[in-house]
């Protein structure tokens, strides 16, 4: 694998970003989209992740975009604020090289960094061995499968949840919380 860089994103790999993922939504399991989004709405949903101070990610190869990861609220009521989602999409090339395992890895120690607690990975069609092998090498543990929740490409899809401590995870309580009653 030649030299790979994981860098924060920007509005300039948006485009890049967004064919990543197109690629995924028509022909991957990993997401249960069924149309891909346009640059429009990609680029209203990194907006709103940056601006809610969520990590975001691309992963530089030769000079292009080949990939792209970031973090988002696992669930929107205030009592998940300290557990997040984490989502890595890779361009078909680029895929079972390491480079998931490098974006994710900067991920958690971003996410930790930031307070949060807990990351969640949502992994689309549990036949999605490279996805779990590198969550499940890089800590996360299996916490359930959703059978047959999404339904693509004319068959039933599973989703499967793996989930990860993060920092001391639930072994303290958060510092904006400290000495307060939950």
């Amino acid at each position: 694998m030649s030299d790979v860089e994981i860098r924060v994103a920007s509005a300039a790999d948006l485009s890049a970003i967004t064919r990543i993922y197109e690629h995924a939504v028509l022909f991957g399991t990993a997401t249960f989209e069924l149309d891909p989004p346009d640059l429009a709405e990609m680029t209203r949903r990194f907006e709103s992740l940056m601006s809610g101070g969520f990590p975001y990610f691309v992963a530089m190869q030769e000079g292009a975009p080949v990939g792209y990861a970031y973090a988002g609220p696992y669930r929107p009521r205030p009592a998940y604020r300290f557990a997040v989602e984490n989502s890595i999409y890779l361009a078909p090339a680029a895929q079972h090289r390491g480079i998931g395992t490098l974006m994710l890895r900067r991920l958690i120690a971003e996410t930790e960094i930031r307070g949060y607690r807990q990351m969640i990975a949502v992994i689309g069609d549990s036949a999605n061995a490279g996805s779990i092998g590198v969550h499940g090498k890089l800590g996360f543990q299996m916490i359930g499968t959703h059978p047959n929740v999404g339904f693509k490409f004319g068959r039933w899809l599973d989703t499967v949840m793996m989930q990860r401590a993060l920092g001391d995870g639930a072994n303290t309580l958060p510092a904006d919380v400290a000495g307060k009653p939950a």
